[in-house]
């Protein structure tokens, strides 16, 4: 009994042969440059993303400047809940204060904003790094003029009012530094 036996198997050489593998990377899409001139070498890596494109090169500073605000949030957040009373004092300089609940609600405000801030100490994407920076920013500025329309109001000035309005431009001019730092685009080397 003699078994025939099958053909060998044929193998196709259309993966060596480059014009075949070019013709299917094209109509993969993966080989040419994206808008951005970054050559994609799988279809995964293009779906994907790359993840040194989303990298976020980090002025000098950011993370010391970010875990300051958070410490200085929480720190104002705090005494603003437990010390009203003497927050105020602090601050401008008179030790009438018909209720501390409006104290006690900034402080609360205060320490939702420090949680977004120890989080964002944490974290390598680029847009909430940003936004954290613009927030602390406008927070500041509407400090500033709070502070002062409230000076101009009482027509005394505090020192402990003008200190803290110095502080607050410095610290806007240093999260606009960073927000617009960390938003610009990589020099291509």
């Amino acid at each position: 009994m003699a078994t025939k036996q099958p053909p060998p198997l044929m193998k196709k050489h259309s993966q060596t042969d480059l014009v075949s593998r070019l013709k299917t990377r094209k109509i993969l899409g993966v080989g040419g440059e994206d808008d951005d001139g970054e050559v994609h070498r799988s279809k995964i890596s293009q779906v994907l993303g790359n993840e040194i494109k989303f990298a976020v090169r980090e002025p000098l500073g950011l993370r010391v400047w970010q875990f300051v605000s958070a410490i200085i949030f929480s720190g104002v957040a705090i005494m603003a809940l437990a010390f009203p009373d003497q927050l105020y004092d602090a601050v401008f300089e008179e030790e009438l204060v018909n209720s501390k609940t409006p104290i006690r609600l900034y402080g609360g405000a205060l320490l939702s904003i420090s949680l977004i801030m120890w989080n964002a100490l944490y974290t390598a994407e680029k847009i909430i790094i940003r936004w954290t920076l613009l927030t602390e920013a406008c927070y500041f500025g509407v400090q500033f003029l709070v502070t002062s329309i409230t000076l101009v109001e009482s027509g005394r000035v505090a020192m402990g009012a003008t200190l803290l309005l110095i502080s607050r431009v410095v610290f806007v001019l240093i999260s606009i530094y960073y927000y617009y730092q960390v938003g610009r685009r990589p020099k291509k080397v």
